[in-house]
This record gives structure tokens, C-alpha cells and sequence, in this order.
């Protein structure tokens, strides 16, 4: 007797032969865990090969890739994509050049606001109305989320709702969507056990079903018996094509290929931090040490790529990984978030909620405590991390993040590109510093509004290895000093504006006390 399943299963050619000219394709995962590789790698197999298809739009919330081929990277070709609806770009960098070539239109949209979207689509919709966005480069009063001159301002608008301005981030159609899971049962039926995140592949398949698309999933393993209902994360009703990929085509993400402790809760015996190493005594030390200060005990914690990561072993070193529950935007609650190329996972998380879901907790301001990275910072407190110079990252979660969290530090070194330091004696020494300044007059994307974080009363701190500074009603004010810093040639003469000084305090001496000596850069 045959099973549902005998008419989707596929080979990988059949499968990206589905996807034709001009169609919207809604990529899933986040960074390289829940993504499916083997599709996307398939499809620029295709195209390099065929010619074909051409003219994609491609959709995707988080970054996917890994700063080489891997990931969004794989749709990087003249020809084979017209437009870009993402999250973020940072990971794929030659899709990132295209964009700021202008060889493609391009829009960057709140990775939250983007996966929340394809809920919307699903259920038909007009878009989603919301806060997150108001007077960034997204809102339309500014820039509308566009990356460069060919892009059409078509996307968001704004309304008024109750008195109130809103956010309106229009719908649009899908056509294909590529996900991953761990297997498929006898019905099709999407089982994710085996994955780190569960993402927004729900959303993804039944966004395209109900545009009357076509959703193909990559598997690692068939399933003889059905699923326990309660495992399956996409019915098989959603899923029209199934590729079951070779063992080393399925990684849980791009630097493993199965580690347990990102899909099971924590042994008894075990802490989670035990392969971890002391962080030396550099400036990301430093940096996160001061951070890490300002976490409340009992906080519900979301922490951002980059040198935000580091806060988690600054907790752990502490004894204080249980005072608190950390989170990260792919949807893992608790545990360790997991850095690197495995961004996005946990290590023993306590729950794991979809994407989505975890950006409506977010939004709604049930954030205590987020540090997130910054790349630009100017006179008023604005920052940005997305666009600068020849640089172009995407906003990712920043802004969902930056503009609900209750407590809101920003991290970063004082410059950037050749910063180079050493701690002797307690003491921060400058060995060379860096050719970028990051605290400039106005920033070239407003990612963070600070005019928004005053309405709002959030408390926002920037600490670097040097400094400490607040956002204050009148602009940044610096209120703490690394010991060995000259205020005046090291901060004040780097700095393209005058902060508010009223009183500075040093920065607690027992941030620069562990492995003194320690040369970084």
C-alpha cells in the first residue's frame, strides 16, 4: 500500500526544478542551524549550470551562512536574484556586495517583524501593524528599510492608528519555500528533534501552501512509523516535496554535525560550560565583564552576536548562569547561548519556542536585559550596526531587541579596525588604536533610535574598554573611566563630539584584575 510520503519524496534535482522565473523563495534557518543546504546549494548549482530560474526574490528573517558560500550566499549571482526582503546579509558577503552595487533591489526589514510577517501571510493578512521600527531607517520617515537607490519605496508604510503612528509592513505573496527538519514520517509529517532551533518553518510552509505555493523540505532520515503528534513541527499536509539528504549534507549547523546538548535539557552532572575556556583579558573581556554588572537578578536576558556572546562565560565564570535565563531570537529559552557560527543554538536550553513566537515576547517589552553590539554611535545616542563605510550587515534582531528591552546595554570597542590593547597592573594600556572612530556626529542608519528609548523610559548604557557612557535626556553623558585611561587623548580627542561629563567614576577595578598581562587586539 503506498503512503503519502511516496508522492513527495524527490530527488534534489527534481525538487529545485519546481522553482521557476520571477518567484518569491522563503528561505529558513537562522545563521546554519534548521538550514536546508542542500536546497539552497542545489539551486545555485542549477542556475550556474542552466541558467535558470532567474529573477528570484529572495526571503529570509535571521542571517543565513557562514561569511563564505554556504547559506544566502548561494542565490549571489547576476541573473539569478532581483530582489532581497531579508533580516540581515552580514554572513553572506557577496550577496551583501551585490546590494551595495546596486545590482539588485534590496530591502532590510526587522528580523521579528519579517518571520511575524509570514504568519500574516499565511492567515491573509493585510501585513503586521506595529510599533517595532518607528523612527529607525525603517520607517518610512527616513528610509523605509531600503539598502540602495534602485530599490522602490514599496514595503512599509506608515498609519495612524487610536492617535497613535504605526508601523504597516505590507504582504506579499510566496511561492516556494525551502525548510529543514530532522525527519519525515510515512504521512510527510516534519519532525525537528534532532534540530537546535525550530525557527519559523511553520510559518514558511504554511505561508506558501495558502498562497498556493510549493513547500519543499530537506530531511536527514524517513520514518517507517508515524510521528508522535506532539514532535511534529510542520504537518505533512504543508510539505508538497520532500529531498532526504546524505548523513554529511545534514549538519546541525555549519561547524557540527550533531551536538547533543543543543536539543536536550541539562544532566544532572553537568553545568554546561565544561568545554569552555577562561576568557583572556582583552578588550571583549573587558567589555562584557562591565556588562554582565548590569544584569538584574531573576532577568529574563536576550544577548546579541559578536562580543555581547562573551556576557554568557562572564555569567558562567561568576557562578551566575542560574540568577538569570538567557534567550536568543532563533527561540531557545535558557541554558548557554551557544557563539560563533553556532549562534542561535543553546546549550542545554530549557525550552524552544519558534522564532516568531519568541519576537512577540519580545516585542511586547518582556525583555528585562539585552546587550547588543554597536558599530556607530553619535552626539544623541543613535546607533548603528547595519550599514557604514563599505560595510553592510542587515539589522537582524537589533531593532525588535533595542526598542521593547527594559535595560539596554550597548557593546563595543571605543574604535574599530586595529584596536589593540593590554591590561598590566590593572591598568588599560592602548598599544595602537584603531583606525575607525565609532563615536561620530550622526550615524549613517539610525538602527536605534534614542529620541524612541527616551519615550519610552528604557535604561541605556555603551561600554567599551574605556568608558562607560549613559543616554541622558541631552545627549550621551560619560560616567565611568578604565584605570590608565587619559580622559582627554584617549576618549575626549577620539570622539567626533563632546559628551555630557558631570561626574566620572572609575570602572570597578575587579574587571581588570584576572590574567593581567594579556596582549590583545
Amino acid at each position: 500500500m503506498s503512503k503519502p510520503i511516496d508522492k513527495k519524496l524527490c530527488t534534489i534535482d527534481e525538487a529545485i526544478c519546481l522553482i521557476k522565473d520571477e518567484q518569491y523563495v522563503v528561505s529558513g534557518g537562522f545563521v546554519g542551524a534548521a538550514h536546508p543546504e542542500v536546497l539552497t546549494a542545489a539551486l545555485e548549482k542549477r542556475f550556474l549550470e542552466t541558467g535558470t530560474p532567474k529573477n528570484l526574490t529572495l526571503v529570509c528573517g535571521a542571517g543565513q551562512g557562514d561569511r563564505g558560500g554556504s547559506g544566502a550566499n548561494h542565490f549571489a549571482h547576476s541573473g539569478l536574484l532581483k530582489r532581497f526582503i531579508g533580516g540581515h546579509c552580514g554572513l553572506a558577503p557577496d550577496l551583501g556586495k551585490m546590494i551595495l552595487e546596486g545590482a539588485i533591489e534590496a530591502y532590510n526589514l526587522p528580523q521579528g517583524t519579517l518571520v511575524q510577517l509570514l504568519r500574516d501571510i499565511a492567515a491573509g493578512r493585510p501585513g503586521v501593524i506595529t510599533h517595532i521600527g518607528l523612527n529607525t531607517f525603517v520607517d518610512p520617515a527616513i528610509g523605509g528599510g531600503r539598502l540602495n537607490d534602485r530599490t522602490p519605496p514599496a514595503l512599509i508604510e506608515r498609519v495612524e492608528l487610536g492617535g497613535k503612528n504605526w508601523l504597516w509592513y505590507k504582504a506579499f505573496p510566496v511561492h516556494i519555500g525551502l525548510i529543514r527538519g530532522t525527519a519525515a514520517d510515512p504521512f510527510g509529517n516534519i519532525v525537528m528533534n534532532k534540530e537546535a532551533i525550530f525557527g519559523e518553518m511553520l510559518p514558511i510552509s504554511q505561508a506558501v501552501h495558502n498562497c498556493g505555493g510549493i513547500v519543499i523540505a530537506q530531511v536527514g532520515e524517513l520514518l517507517k512509523e508515524p510521528a508522535d503528534p506532539h514532535l511534529v513541527r510542520v504537518p505533512g499536509i504543508l510539505v508538497d516535496k520532500i529531498v532526504l539528504a546524505e548523513p554529511h549534507q545534514h549538519k546541525q549547523t555549519f561547524t557540527k554535525h550533531y551536538h547533543p546538548a543543543y536539543c536536550c535539557s541539562k544532566p544532572a552532572d553537568k553545568t554546561g560550560v565544561e568545554d569552555w575556556e577562561t576568557l583572556p583579558m582583552n578588550a571583549a573581556r573587558i567589555i562584557a565583564s562591565r556588562a554582565c554588572d548590569e544584569i538584574p537578578p531573576g532577568a529574563i536576558v536576550n544577548i546579541g552576536i559578536g562580543i555581547p556572546e562573551s556576557i554568557a562565560k562572564i555569567a558562567a565564570e561568576r557562578g551566575l548562569i542560574d540568577n538569570f535565563t538567557m534567550t536568543v531570537e532563533s527561540g531557545t529559552v535558557g541554558g548557554i547561548p551557544a557563539g560563533g557560527l553556532d549562534f542561535g543554538a543553546a546549550i542545554y536550553p530549557q525550552a524552544v519556542v519558534d522564532q516568531p513566537a519568541q519576537f512577540d515576547f519580545y516585542d511586547g517589552r518582556g525583555l528585562d536585559f539585552s546587550a547588543l553590539g554597536a558599530a556607530q554611535i553619535d552626539a544623541s545616542g543613535n546607533v548603528n550596526v547595519s550599514k557604514y563605510g563599505n560595510k553592510l550587515s542587515g539589522v537582524g534582531g537589533f531593532i525588535n531587541v533595542s526598542q521593547t528591552a527594559k535595560r539596554l546595554v550597548f557593546c563595543g570597542t571605543f574604535t574599530a579596525d586595529g584596536i589593540k590593547i593590554a591590561v598590566k597592573n590593572g591598568k588599560v594600556c592602548i598599544l595602537s588604536e584603531g583606525r575607525i572612530r565609532k563615536f561620530i556626529k550622526s550615524v549613517e542608519q539610525i538602527c536605534f533610535s534614542a529620541d524612541y528609548a527616551r519615550r519610552i523610559d528604557q535604561e541605556v548604557l555603551y561600554v567599551t574598554e574605556r568608558a562607560v557612557f549613559k543616554l541622558a535626556k541631552d545627549g550621551i553623558e560619560l560616567i565611568e573611566v578604565a584605570p590608565g585611561i587619559d580622559v582627554q587623548k584617549q576618549i575626549l580627542d577620539m570622539m567626533d563630539f563632546k559628551p555630557i561629563i558631570r561626574q566620572i567614576r572609575p570602572m570597578a577595578e575587579y574587571i581588570f584584575k584576572p590574567n593581567e598581562g594579556n596582549e590583545n587586539g
